[in-house]
């Protein structure tokens, strides 16, 4: 798979239809109406760990094939 940095998964998120609903810190909270909330930390460039992005892609219901 395919690592890509916080800010990356963010730019999808968004492209996607998800809206932010808060930043704490680091954290960018996303929202889309009728599944569950997404946290995603934005570290500068660095790129999220594995079970991260796995998580964040399962709960988006993205595939390896829209990164």
């Amino acid at each position: 798979m395919k690592a890509i940095s916080g800010k990356d998964m963010c730019r999808l998120l968004e492209k996607r239809g998800w809206v932010r609903l808060r930043t704490r810190g680091s954290h960018f909270t996303y929202s889309k109406t009728g599944l569950p909330n997404v946290t995603v930390p934005v570290h500068g460039n660095q790129s999220l760990k594995k079970g991260m992005q796995n998580g964040i892609m399962k709960v988006a219901g993205l595939s390896e094939d829209d990164l």
